[in-house]
């Protein structure tokens, strides 16, 4: 996948969190369970049963680290959205 192709849009098992100011999109179908995520922000990234990263319930952490741990991702299945601006800051 080039760095020019959309995201696919989400899919039944992929669901919008809020964490503090941003909201979070795993995008599951493209989730590989690299658990990058899961080392950067443990707080906030999970992985499940499926081996899918998932944010659980009551997740925070400092919006730097949950950038980071989206932009380590080597999938970008993690889509985060800044609810202050309404824009789409990753993947950029």
């Amino acid at each position: 996948m080039s760095d020019t192709t959309p995201n696919p849009p989400p899919a039944a098992g992929d669901k919008v969190v809020q964490v503090g100011k941003y909201q979070i999109k795993v995008i599951r179908d493209l989730c590989i369970g690299a658990a990058s995520c899961v080392a950067v922000s443990p707080a906030v990234f999970q992985l499940d049963s499926q081996n899918k990263a998932v944010i659980p319930d009551g997740a925070t952490d400092l919006p730097e680290n949950i950038l980071l741990a989206a932009q380590s991702c080597p999938t970008k299945a993690i889509v985060i959205i800044d609810t202050e601006t309404g824009k789409q800051v990753w993947p950029a």
